[in-house]
């Protein structure tokens, strides 16, 4: 009886998915869900990819240990991914409308509230998780919307609407170093400003987007057939532990600058890293989609990724740090894009996608949890050294490397040279 039942759901969908028709690649509507979408990752992985200049203001104004201090930008990350197995498969069931006012509501909420906070633990609640679960809201439905639109040249669109991250990354920490530390505004109201700002650009989020697909009310929120396949188990280990490392940049960079470099104002290679990002998220994308396939051009990234990272160790010149923030800049923004793209390929089934994706995102939330804070553990325990963390990160990043190479080998044998 439940071969059968599931036997009717998948007819059904069928049925509802050859009445609709195919993904339009295109037109108004699909592009504007793009744009659209561009800005919620301007406002949640913009956000995220921008802590660093909070980590090097809060270890100032705070007094906390550089460890302690992550675990904000910890937790929101987390959450971001985490919230996500519940707000896919919401979407899926048809109340994309409602998971996404509470998002920006609650992203809304972190911000101005954030700026009332003067201990540590305020800010945890309020940067960490309240943000956090806002970004959760917003990100993982509005993926799913988005790829309802394409197919043929879904990993252009995912780029496209990926660089608001490196855009969001680029634009708040020169907004937050200018408004603190040039114009003298101060921390309440350099953050309000922020909120204002987070809140015009989703205005016209909550009026445009546009679900194409109907609602799927049955079925369960964990896909427990996704566990049977081995691309996608693969795949969910070596996102895992991609972003188990990946993250290490973005959040200690800074630190690394002002503390080993001795530069005076280490935001010059935030923008760097977050500027580059806008080709490294686009670029890749239109390569994969015209040539390569996302799933090849991810596997040469990710074993770039953990190279240049060991190679950091090596790195005792301003120089030689501007080069490392262009390059790593440049591939670690192609694999936060291609990760996306690819997860939206990991289920047969259209209708399934936010509740595939919500799952990998909630595997990985676990990685962008403790990453950045066993990275600073590790910077802690050798008394300001960060070899140790360095090769933990490269590490990481070199066995998700290995382990997207057999989800890749698992979905299509050892055929190279097969576009996937």
């Amino acid at each position: 009886m439940a071969e059968n039942r599931l036997g009717d759901e998948a007819g059904a969908v069928e049925k509802a998915d050859a009445a609709i028709g195919p993904p339009p690649d295109g037109g108004f509507v699909g592009w504007l869900q793009v744009v659209l979408t561009h800005i919620v990752f301007l406002n949640t992985w913009g956000v995220a990819n921008g802590y660093g200049i909070f980590q090097q203001y809060y270890t100032q104004a705070l007094g906390e240990s550089a460890s302690n201090i992550s675990w904000v930008g910890s937790v929101q990350i987390f959450l971001l991914f985490l919230v996500g197995v519940v707000a896919g498969r919401l979407t899926d069931g048809g109340y994309f409308r409602i998971v996404f006012a509470l998002g920006v509501f609650l992203q809304l909420l972190g911000i101005f509230m954030t700026s009332l906070c003067t201990k540590y633990w305020q800010i945890f609640l309020t940067q960490g998780i309240c943000l956090g679960l806002g970004n959760g809201c917003t990100f993982v439905p509005s993926l799913a919307i988005l790829s309802q639109y394409f197919k043929k040249y879904r990993a252009v669109a995912v780029g496209l609407a990926a660089a608001g991250g490196a855009v969001g990354g680029l634009v708040y920490p020169v907004l937050v170093n200018w408004l603190i530390f040039k114009d003298g505004l101060g921390f309440p109201w350099t953050l309000r400003v922020m909120g204002f700002v987070v809140f015009a650009t989703y205005i016209p989020c909550l009026i445009g987007y546009r679900p194409r697909l109907p609602p799927r009310k049955t079925g369960p929120w964990i896909d427990m057939t996704a566990f049977k396949e081995l691309p996608f188990i693969f795949f969910t280990m070596s996102m895992f532990l991609n972003f188990w490392g990946l993250y290490f940049a973005f959040f200690f960079l800074g630190t690394f600058a002002r503390d080993q470099i001795g530069m005076a104002e280490p935001i010059h290679l935030l923008m760097i890293l977050n500027g580059v990002g806008v080709v490294g998220r686009i670029v890749p994308n239109i390569v994969a989609d015209k040539w390569t396939g996302s799933f090849n051009i991810l596997i040469p990234l990710s074993f770039s990724a953990s190279i240049l990272v060991y190679s950091w160790a090596a790195v005792d010149s301003l120089g030689g740090l501007y080069a490392f923030s262009i390059i790593y800049g440049l591939i670690a923004a192609a694999l936060q894009a291609l990760f996306p793209a690819v997860s939206t390929t990991m289920t047969p089934d259209p209708n399934r996608t936010g509740t595939r994706v919500g799952m990998i995102m909630g595997f990985v939330s676990f990685a962008n949890l403790t990453g950045p804070a066993i990275c600073g553990a590790l910077i802690n325990n050798q008394n300001g050294d960060y070899l140790g963390a360095q090769m933990f990160a490269a590490s990481s990043i070199l066995l998700g490397a290995i382990m997207a190479l057999a989800a890749r080998t698992a979905r299509t044998g050892f055929t190279f040279l097969t576009k996937v």
